[in-house]
């Protein structure tokens, strides 16, 4: 299944994307894409739906992010190898993780606001998975019963705040909007293997990452067990697990985002995500 939520900021509503790429209502049936709704049997139930039952949503309405009401979002730097060699930076021995601050979280074709005193702006295509089981102290052998499905999330980054500055990276990725989430949750049982997905950005018709999740050093089994080990992961908590070669700061000379510019990128079987520019 391809999940989704749709209307204005704060009032979105469930759907599906139906065999013809309609979106159809799923309001009858659940409150939202969220929680318990993520759970093995919610979406057991959601899968035995028939879509052609369900109402048609007409026109174009806006995207909203594919989970709601996400308890935690977990990131993992340097996940790459290929991403870890273009920053100078060394692969590192155990996953490095950091915590996106949930009001970051957009829809996948929101504005990307660019915050106050900006000067470097980063774009990043990841690979998300969403939990849909509490995962505590979970072996890899069971890592992916609790994982509902995946989405792809930009992880808008501003390297001056997250490098240059003191303290840790969280600042440097939690502004408001540098979290575009979707446009689909795409369930497990869609993607037969989440190491084997082309992924790839473009900033202006030009294309800066162009890569695949094959590259990744910790996998999604692995990090799901990893970081189980020191959190508990809930129903709807995203981990987003990294970011291929081509970002803004590994160019040479580096690029980084403008108002006006127009981003677009997508992970294989997960579509595709648009977003202009503004100043914030």
């Amino acid at each position: 299944m391809k999940l989704l939520r749709y209307g204005p900021p704060g009032q979105e509503k469930p759907g599906l994307l139906d065999a013809d790429g309609r979106i159809r209502d799923l309001s009858v049936h659940v409150d939202d894409i969220a929680g318990t709704a993520l759970l093995p049997d919610g979406l057991d139930r959601l899968r035995a739906i028939d879509p052609a039952s369900l109402p048609l949503v007409e026109g174009n309405p806006r995207l909203g992010p594919c989970v709601g009401q996400v308890g935690k979002m977990v990131c993992i730097g340097l996940n790459f190898s290929d991403h870890a060699a273009e920053t100078g930076m060394a692969v590192p021995p155990e996953p490095i993780i950091f915590m996106k601050a949930t009001s970051a979280i957009v829809g996948p074709n929101d504005p990307i606001e660019l915050p106050r005193g900006s000067e470097k702006t980063d774009w990043e295509v990841e690979l998300a998975f969403v939990i849909g089981k509490t995962a505590k102290y979970v072996s890899e052998d069971e890592a992916m019963d609790h994982v509902a499905g995946y989405c792809i999330v930009n992880d808008v980054s501003e390297r001056a705040f997250q490098i240059e500055r003191q303290g840790q990276w969280t600042k440097g990725k939690s502004c408001d909007s540098f979290g575009p989430t979707g446009p689909w949750l795409v369930t497990r049982d869609e993607i037969e293997d989440p190491q084997a997905l082309k992924m790839w950005l473009e900033v202006n018709g030009h294309r800066y990452q162009d890569g695949s999740s094959a590259t990744m050093v910790y996998g999604v089994r692995y990090l799901v067990s990893y970081l189980s080990r020191f959190m508990s992961l809930q129903p709807g908590d995203i981990v987003s697990t990294g970011t291929p070669p081509g970002v803004g700061m590994g160019q040479k000379p580096q690029v980084f985002l403008k108002a006006g510019d127009v981003v677009e990128l997508g992970v294989e079987g997960l579509g595709i995500q648009r977003q202009t520019v503004v100043q914030g």
